[in-house]
């Protein structure tokens, strides 16, 4: 139970994203290209709905639409 705890799972609207790199940013925090990729999205949209899944740092390590469920994804240290 501990471990559930320290991820959080929520939603955030896209402020930016840059199409070229896949790296882009929600209005609480920023995620990498690393994170995008590994979503399946070919796009985001500023402004548009997504959930996010925060690991133990605070680092964005998941997301996907609002209205996707999120994939798994490793927590990071």
């Amino acid at each position: 139970m501990a471990a559930l705890a320290t991820i959080a799972l929520m939603q955030a609207t896209v402020r930016g994203f840059d199409p070229s790199d896949g790296s882009g940013s929600v209005f609480f925090a920023e995620f990498g290209p690393d994170v995008f990729a590994a979503s399946g999205l070919r796009l985001l949209r500023r402004g548009q709905r997504v959930a996010v899944l925060r690991g133990r740092s605070g680092a964005i390590t998941a997301l996907t639409l609002a209205t996707l469920p999120l994939p798994a994804a490793a927590d990071d240290e």
